[in-house]
């Protein structure tokens, strides 16, 4: 994808601003939560990668609009999922994986701004940033077995990282809800603050960074490889995982409990 300069973006179900050193990227879909669309998750892509590219920006900082900081997939996209039995795991390939590796790989700090639910891939997103300032009446969840899916947008790599194994693994497998406070013990949080005061608790931290070294961006790169390992293959895993759990009986079964607004009946198939 050929690179393309921060004023010449055209965003997609999101905004971009630049204030001092500090690039504000907002997910406007406040109507849904801001789940993730296939225009959004491609356009976030080209706006990063814009940021990454532009020197005068050297911290960045990603929020949802409205209520929410990001609910995950929207699960009524069609060009993610246009038919019932589509491949799950095409969509994690071209638009998630992409994105997650280039935000995973991002040699500015990267603040996130939690102001509401953080569920499935929003997790995913919030993961991938460096830094998670948190509303106290956030709410996370991987939600993904709620529908019959194996867990993506580098879940598997990054959680198990930051609360260990045995917790990410209950996380996974129960698919429950954590408030801020939980959130906090299991060190997924940076800071928790009162929710009017993210957005700028969100923007004071990420300005600490505007000023630095730059080696920051060396000891970002020196992080990720030796604590990380090799992301591409951890990404691709999720991929193969995700095609065999969205060709089973059980994720149409979750697809229509979620749709109809009902507790799923899973079969184990």
């Amino acid at each position: 994808m050929t690179d393309v300069s921060l004023s010449a973006l055209t965003p997609l179900e999101h905004r971009v601003s630049v204030d001092g050193g500090v690039a504000t990227v907002t997910l406007d879909r406040p109507h849904a939560y801001n789940a993730l669309t296939a225009d959004l998750l491609e356009s976030l892509l080209v706006s990063f990668r814009a940021i990454a590219a532009e020197p005068a920006v050297r911290a960045v900082v990603l929020t949802g609009a409205g209520k929410g900081f990001c609910s995950g997939q929207a699960l009524d996209d069609q060009r993610s999922l246009p038919e019932a039995n589509a491949d799950i795991g095409i969509a994690v390939v071209q638009r998630y994986n992409p994105l997650l590796a280039t935000m995973i790989a991002f040699e500015k700090p990267i603040v996130a701004a939690i102001n509401g639910v953080a569920a499935g891939a929003g997790l995913g997103l919030a993961l991938a940033c460096d830094f998670r300032i948190v509303a106290e009446d956030a709410v996370f969840t991987t939600a993904f077995v709620k529908i019959g899916l194996a867990c993506d947008a580098g879940v598997t790599l990054l959680l198990p990282r930051i609360v260990g194994y045995a917790r990410a693994l209950e996380l996974c497998l129960t698919g429950e809800r954590f408030d801020a406070q939980r959130a906090e013990g299991l060190g997924l949080v940076t800071r928790i603050v009162p929710p009017n005061f993210v957005a700028g608790a969100a923007d004071a931290y990420a300005r600490q960074f505007v000023g630095g070294p730059a080696s920051l961006a060396y000891i970002k790169r020196e992080l990720v490889r030796n604590g990380l390992g090799d992301v591409l293959a951890a990404l691709a895993v999720e991929a193969e995982t995700q095609t065999l759990a969205g060709r089973t009986a059980d994720f149409r079964e979750g697809l229509a409990a979620f749709a109809g607004k009902r507790a799923p009946a899973f079969r184990g198939r």
